[in-house]
């Protein structure tokens, strides 16, 4: 089984999600925001992460978190956002690589699928 981090500033949104998660055949660890965030990758054995935050300003700053630590530059990352079109701007910007963006809104077998896509 896949374990995946899933950092959501919403209690109730990760709940539901890491439902689905789980039903997709995925072991989840959710967390709120979260700066520490290569610390919980390491802790907990993550292979992928999942950033659903009310601003894009927050994920952005937790991925470019993730990418400038040593170990994690090409860490799989789905990123759920609700400016799609900013969230893609910024990413060509940084020439980001094994990074699936959904906008919102979304399925839980949206999610699933950009996983499992990252991790094949």
């Amino acid at each position: 089984m896949q374990r995946i981090l899933l950092i959501d500033d919403t209690p109730e949104i990760a709940e539901l999600l890491t439902f689905a998660l789980r039903d997709a055949g995925f072991e989840v660890f959710a967390e709120g925001y979260n700066v520490g965030v290569n610390e919980l990758i390491v802790s907990q054995q993550s292979e992928a992460l999942v950033l659903d935050c009310t601003s894009y300003d927050m994920s952005e700053a937790l991925f470019d978190s993730v990418r400038h630590h040593p170990d994690h530059a090409k860490f799989p990352i789905v990123i759920i956002s609700d400016t799609p079109e900013i969230a893609v701007a910024s990413l060509r910007s940084r020439n980001a690589q094994r990074v699936l963006l959904v906008p919102k809104p979304f399925t839980g077998s949206q999610v699933a699928q950009a996983l499992r896509q990252l991790l094949e």
